[in-house]
Formats: structure tokens, sequence, C-alpha cells
């Protein structure tokens, strides 16, 4: 079954935004564990990070994430034929990567609530490169698709 094309632009649309918000809690959650980090000694700071951190991954980035998911498979599930474009496979892998890193910011999160802060301040200023890192490859595969 085709789906008409408005339809699939709309699936697309509602991709770009969550992928958007994804993103955005992706840049910002290890930044929040650098100053969680540098001041984890005060108490009362460090329940202030580890509350911006909890509702950063809680409200925003695990919502976006899946709706992310949702509309990019739909999208797949639309154009079957993308299943066989190299571009895609890179991309796929690329977002794996995204959601392991999403994933070590949800232990990070744990563990520094624990007050195990087992990252350094440094460790975590250089994990929070990897998502832009991510964007050049995903952003490139997307658009100049050179397979």
């Amino acid at each position: 079954m085709r789906i008409p094309s408005s339809v699939y632009l709309w699936i697309k649309t509602v991709h770009v935004i969550a992928v958007f918000a994804w993103w955005a809690g992706l840049i910002y959650i290890f930044r929040l564990f650098v100053y969680h980090r540098k001041h984890g000694a005060s108490p009362e700071l460090a329940r202030t990070f580890g509350e911006m951190e909890e509702k950063l991954l809680r409200i925003i980035m695990l919502p976006a994430a899946s709706v992310s998911a949702v509309a990019g498979f739909g999208m797949v599930a639309a154009v079957p034929a993308y299943m066989r474009s190299g571009w895609l496979a890179i991309k796929l892998a690329s977002v794996a990567g995204l959601t392991a890193y999403h994933i070590l910011a949800v232990i990070t999160r744990r563990r520094f609530a624990q007050g195990d802060y087992f990252l350094s301040e440094r460790a975590c200023r250089i994990i929070n490169e990897v998502p832009t890192l991510m964007l050049f490859i995903i952003v490139a595969m997307v658009i100049v698709k050179p397979w």
C-alpha cells in the first residue's frame, strides 16, 4: 500500500522536529554533567543538577527519541527502497551510536545521583562532543546520499 506523499511529508516533519528536540538534549546533558561533576561536593548544587538532568532525560530526551524512531521507521515503511541504500545503513549505524550515547547519559545520571562521579569533568567535556560529530555524518548521509 502506497501512502500519499503529503502523509509522508508530515511523517518526515514530525521526525525532523523530534530529532531536533532529542539532539538538543543529547548536546546539553553532558554539559550538565560537566557542571554536576565540578560542583558535586555541594549537596544543594548536586541536587539541582540532578533534577535538571532527570527532567531533561525523562521529559524531553526519551519522548523525543521515541517519536524520532517511530517516525523514522514510518518513513522507511513508506519507502521500502530506502532499506537498500548504503547511506541509510550509515545513518542508522550513527543513530545506534547516539542511542548508546543516550544510554550512557542515563547510566551517568544514575551514578552521579548516588554520588558516584565515575567520569571526570574533562571526560564529560570530551564525551559532550560526540553528538556534534554524529550530526555531520547523519546530515551528510541524508542530504548527499553518497551510496
